[in-house]
């Protein structure tokens, strides 16, 4: 018991926290996104029941993925159909799914919000059972999860330094899962932002399966899109939205003057040519 209190296994741990919380900001999104299909007296249960679930079978999935990690890696089929070609682990089949789900919810709700002709009904809440939202929340918190525990056991071995980072983890999330879903609530123009980071995770994902699959599309390998890549476009999406909203905001307040001073706002002239004397 004594050598799991050494530098090393702390700062591994420490490690992983950091690694989980980086890893989980896609989760977290979904999460306060979905919870709010449901009544808004429900939702916050919702979080904590789902997130509180999802950290109790991510040990399992720890436990069972560190007993069969070879077996979850090597591929189970394979095809060849002359366009498209590879050889797919269990791993690259979930993250397929998960991300072809992800992406589904994404444009889902995107097309939801340019349709409905009442905004504060955008959010949908109420149009998702409780059992069900917690059961996708747990799911979708499970497709997460594979990529954050491969992680982990790159790092270290030892089942309880994993297994303190996952309830750690897990605790953060559920505190700053309120935080999140309080901030969409008060700031509506974000939830587009929202669930256009949740459609590039989908894209994710499923070039991330592409890539475990060695997936080939007429003769072409599919490649994973990089990590790297994938936060340097969410960093450019929040400074695009932060400053458009910005700039919205002091528009506003301009018009709003000139209304209240009594001077015409000022809006482009379409200039004609003069008509000469004989037209």
């Amino acid at each position: 018991m004594a050598d799991l209190f050494t530098m090393e296994n702390m700062f591994t741990l420490f490690m992983l926290i950091l690694l989980q919380a980086v890893l989980g900001f896609d989760n977290l999104l979904y999460i306060s996104i979905e919870s709010r299909r449901v009544p808004i007296e429900r939702q916050r249960q919702v979080r904590q029941l789902g997130i509180g679930m999802a950290i109790a079978l991510r040990l399992i999935l720890l436990f069972v993925v560190m007993s069969a990690i070879n077996g979850l890696t090597k591929p189970f089929f394979s095809v060849d159909w002359g366009f498209i070609a590879g050889e797919f682990t269990f791993h690259a089949v979930v993250t397929f799914f998960g991300g072809a789900f992800i992406l589904y919810t994404a444009m889902k709700e995107i097309f939801h919000l340019l349709s409905v002709d009442h905004l504060e009904h955008a959010d949908g809440a109420g149009k998702r059972s409780v059992a069900s939202a917690i059961f996708w929340i747990v799911t979708m918190n499970l497709v997460f999860s594979f990529d954050s525990i491969l992680s982990s056991i790159a790092l270290t071995e030892v089942f309880p330094v994993m297994a303190v980072a996952i309830i750690v983890s897990g605790v953060m999330m559920v505190w700053l899962s309120d935080h999140v879903s309080n901030f969409l609530e008060q700031n509506r123009a974000y939830e587009v932002l929202g669930l256009f980071v949740l459609f590039i995770v989908g894209i994710l994902l499923l070039s991330e399966s592409g890539h475990l699959a060695h997936l080939e599309l007429y003769g072409y390998e599919v490649t994973a899109m990089s990590k790297t890549t994938f936060y340097f476009v969410i960093f450019v999406m929040v400074c695009v939205s932060v400053v458009q909203s910005n700039y919205r905001n002091k528009l506003l307040k301009a018009r709003e003057h000139s209304v209240r001073d009594g001077v015409p706002t000022m809006e482009p002239e379409i200039a004609f040519p003069a008509a000469d004397a004989d037209g």
